[in-house]
């Protein structure tokens, strides 16, 4: 019988779909979950919060001040677009793009402003997954 916190938890992922912060591929990710391994979504995605904050932190040096090196820019921030895209973060994949073009562009004052997007993009999806996860393990008690 499904309980007010599973509820919930299948409310708050539909909503991440809805409002474009997750895309197919976070269904992909669930679809490897089972029963051997019952949080492979979540390991997964705090392992891109692992490899995301190290690459944040490498970008916003890399940012700090000139002269500007848009290819290593660049480069950080595909390495930061695939591990996004790797759970599905659709909004923060976005703003990635964005970055590139500007890097592209070497407009390093697009760079800073975007970059406070994917900055802003991220630290969002995180709030919203963690709460999704936390509702999620707590409706999976009831049961």
């Amino acid at each position: 019988m499904e309980n007010q916190k599973q509820r919930q938890a299948a409310y708050l992922r539909r909503s991440l779909f809805d409002q474009g912060y997750i895309d197919d591929q976070f269904i992909h990710l669930e679809e490897l979950q089972d029963d051997a391994n019952p949080n492979f979504v979540e390991e997964v995605v705090n392992l891109f919060y692992t490899d995301s904050a190290r690459l944040i932190r490498n970008i916003e040096l890399a940012l700090e001040n000139g002269p500007y090196d848009f290819t290593r820019l660049d480069n950080m921030m595909y390495q930061f677009k695939g591990s996004s895209s790797s759970i599905g973060a659709r909004r923060v994949k976005r703003q990635c793009c964005q970055f590139q073009e500007y890097c592209n562009a070497k407009n390093i004052e697009g760079c800073k402003n975007t970059f406070q997007g994917v900055k802003q993009e991220y630290n969002t999806l995180k709030t919203k997954l963690e709460a999704y996860f936390q509702m999620a393990r707590e409706g999976s008690h009831y049961v």
